[in-house]
């Protein structure tokens, strides 16, 4: 699959080295020459990081160490004062790393000890690049433990990552043993998907982007992974003067138990502000007074339930024949997890035909026997909406296991259940079964609230019913619901943001600007 143009690529290690190499060998750009723009971009950022401290650069013997070379020598030329500790012996590094430490002056550069970190305000790691998976080795290992320690030591200091914080997975993000926290990482060329997936991203700090001179056409590789742009609003369908109620989007949401009242509702009105003209919750009958009193737009719909004891046997046909007449269904917020009303949840999602969000509940009800293949027997859509705790349960294994490899368990939930799979946290991961992937732009902790998973869900309801496919569906509901959490959070403080907050915020994370309207020929004023 081709990206869409609102994903920004974000190449693998692999990836960005055939990149590297098409740049020097057809376009005849030499290493050295893409080294020495990565160096200054290098110098630059750091420059303006941090104006006055002295800087440590620590380099490992490839061509991230060269970077860090080049950056050094420039920062040297502008007047910083620099001290360039090696990992290596010289003649371990490669040809065009050596150059450049050949062109450093030999009383400033030394074998690396922690002691030598002493006095600098600023750490440039420039020890592993983006080639590198695993778990670091000494003496790279401990270098990293000494950076680290350096930074949590106090003061001012301040690290900047050369390209990917060393120990960090540049594909993936994992992170296997020590990795530098970094408060800045000077990228090359693109942002990696390591550098805004967790627990990569944790350690990365601010990311910088610099052009390296590789060519923008025709390049060799084509990206699976993307950041998702705002330009992906765009897509969503508008309601226009001919609309009415049920063509913008009609959604069911079912949910609801006892003392669970709040998530079908929240998934209900987020469907509604994110611009479903129609909206129906189907809840059990026992609590749907409850439910009732807290919707006015909303319709409502009782199923027969035993109360404690879940919903009743048959009821999930009046699901299926309800949804039948709507373009989403969502199913799951708050719907509890007595046996009859797991048997329910798998019965609606096997045979409604009509796209289907399973979140909270609908989705722990398939995290038993052959729960999610069986969901790909499905002829319409499916959207899974899990966090790493539902992930886990879905895939039977620990939810420390999915905090650990998250793009590798969203990708492969997607490919086990034919279903796009979100895969929900600050760096949202959007898969599809084909191995496509989407990172959400993040950066909206006042999103860390109860409730907001059920907005999220709502949205992304709303935006199958009007009709989106369900990967663009998915990533344009992630990344309104970022931006209602940010809106949120500057109208009421980002504190005490709650999910109500970010279902009022949801018009104004839609809304874009429109054609400025005609201007009427002004009569012009004669005789005065």
């Amino acid at each position: 699959m081709t990206l869409p143009d609102w994903l920004a690529p974000l190449p693998d290690a692999a990836q960005q080295r055939a990149l590297d190499a098409w740049a020097i060998e057809t376009h005849g750009i030499p290493g050295l020459e893409l080294m020495e723009h990565a160096g200054a971009g290098l110098a630059q950022a750091c420059d303006a990081f941090i104006t006055d401290a002295e800087i440590a650069v620590v380099c490992g013997s490839g061509n991230n160490g060269g970077d860090g070379f080049v950056a050094a020598r420039l920062l040297l030329e502008i007047g910083r004062e620099v001290r360039v500790l090696l990992l290596a012996d010289a003649d371990k590094y490669t040809a065009d790393a050596k150059a450049n430490l050949e062109r450093l002056p030999p009383d400033l550069v030394a074998a690396f000890s922690a002691e030598l970190l002493d006095g600098a305000g600023v750490v440039i790691d420039a020890l592993l690049g983006t080639g590198f998976s695993g778990e670091p080795r000494e003496p790279v290992s401990g270098a990293i433990a000494a950076i680290n320690a350096r930074r949590e030591a106090g003061g001012e200091v301040r690290v900047i990552a050369c390209d990917v914080p060393s120990g960090v997975d540049a594909s993936t993000g994992e992170v296997v043993g020590e990795a530098v926290n970094a408060d800045l990482t000077v990228t090359f060329h693109a942002a990696k998907p390591g550098l805004l997936i967790a627990p990569g991203k944790r350690h990365a700090g601010r990311v910088r982007v610099i052009d390296i001179g590789i060519p923008a056409e025709d390049q060799p590789v084509a990206p699976t992974i993307g950041r998702i742009h705002p330009a992906v609003r765009d897509r969503v369908p508008r309601r226009a003067a001919a609309s009415n109620k049920f063509n913008v989007g009609s959604v069911v949401v079912c949910g609801g138990s006892k003392g669970l009242t709040g998530a079908p509702v929240m998934a209900a009105m987020a469907s509604a502000r994110a611009g479903a003209g129609y909206v129906t919750l189907a809840v059990p009958a026992s609590v749907s007074a409850i439910v009732a009193g807290k919707l006015l737009e909303i319709m409502t719909v009782e199923l027969p339930d035993d109360g404690d004891h879940g919903l009743k046997r048959g009821t999930s046909r009046m699901v299926v024949e309800r949804s039948s007449r709507a373009g989403a269904l969502v199913l799951g917020p708050g719907l509890g997890r007595q046996p009859a009303t797991i048997a329910f949840a798998r019965a609606v999602a096997s045979y409604t035909k009509v796209p289907l969000v399973l979140d909270a509940d609908g989705l722990n009800a398939h995290a038993e026997e052959d729960g999610l293949e069986g969901l790909k027997q499905r002829e319409a859509p499916t959207v899974l909406t899990p966090h790493a705790g539902e992930l886990a349960r879905l895939l039977h294994v620990q939810a420390s296991e999915v905090d650990a490899g998250r793009l590798s368990a969203a990708r492969g939930c997607a490919q086990r259940s034919g279903a796009i799979v979100v895969l929900k946290g600050d760096d949202t991961i959007v898969a599809a079964p084909d191995g496509t992937a989407a990172v959400s732009p993040g950066e909206a902790p006042a999103l860390a609230t109860a409730g907001t998973g059920d907005v999220l869900a709502g949205v992304i309801g709303a935006f199958l019913a009007k009709g989106l496919d369900p990967f663009t569906a998915a990533c344009a509901a992630v990344m309104i619901h970022v931006k209602a959490g940010r809106i949120a959070a500057r109208e009421v403080g980002e504190e005490g943001v709650i999910a109500g907050d970010v279902i009022a915020a949801l018009p104004k994370a839609l809304a874009r600007p429109r054609d400025p309207a005609p201007q009427r020929p002004r009569r012009s004023v004669r005789g005065q």
